[in-house]
């Protein structure tokens, strides 16, 4: 048994996540950034891979201008070479820190308890399975496109929310979806639409993964 699987993230018109250099930009309106933290406080736990740590060193914590009394969730970075900073923000011991990695990695991680599962690559599977095990029942996922591609391509989501910002940047940027692109309709993930809502400039998309309503 795994957790409830929540990805959510913030795109482009075009289905962008971030800049050409990688680097994040905000596209969400501040009443997206409001629904966001209201998210992170929701769940048990907060997931990002190491591409996000490295290019955006965030703190993935809630803040108090959006709610009131905020618990900071688990923080947990996917990292199969562990390669995280050891002044990484998500180290500094505001939150209880997850790094996982695979059996072949090696060395410690300070303010963060390190999972080893898997050879390689990291098995999101057995993750998220030992994550449960750890009490943690809901998990966000907030990027980056590697990781949120891996998660949809093996169906371990049950949830997407993508806010679409009024913005275009172009080819050459990270997409939603981190993995090669599917070569016939069979391969392509297919979801089913529960809800659409203007926030802000920018409107919100909620999916589910076909077949499960």
């Amino acid at each position: 048994m795994r957790p409830r699987v929540i990805i959510n993230c913030a795109v482009s018109l075009d289905g962008k996540l971030a800049l050409g250099t990688w680097r994040q930009t905000r596209l969400s309106s501040e009443e997206d950034m409001a629904r966001v933290h209201r998210l992170r406080n929701s769940v048990d736990a907060i997931m990002v891979g190491i591409g996000t740590v490295l290019s955006d060193d965030p703190k993935l914590t809630v803040k108090e201008k959006y709610v009131e009394n905020p618990r900071n969730p688990t923080r947990v970075v996917v990292d199969s070479r562990l390669r995280i900073p050891r002044d990484a923000q998500v180290l500094n011991g505001a939150a209880p820190t997850i790094v996982a990695t695979t059996e072949e990695a090696e060395g410690t991680v300070p303010n963060a308890e390190v999972i080893r599962c898997g050879r390689g690559k990291v098995d999101l599977s057995l993750l998220l399975e030992l994550l449960r095990e750890r009490g943690i029942r809901s998990v966000m996922v907030e990027g980056g496109s590697r990781l949120i591609g891996s998660l949809l391509r093996q169906g371990l989501f049950d949830e997407l929310k993508v806010y679409v910002a009024p913005v275009v940047i172009g080819d050459g940027a990270p997409t939603l979806a981190g993995f090669p692109a599917a070569k016939s309709h069979e391969e392509t993930v297919k979801l089913i639409l529960t809800n659409v809502e203007r926030l802000g400039e920018g409107v919100l998309m909620e999916f589910v993964p076909a077949g499960k309503v």
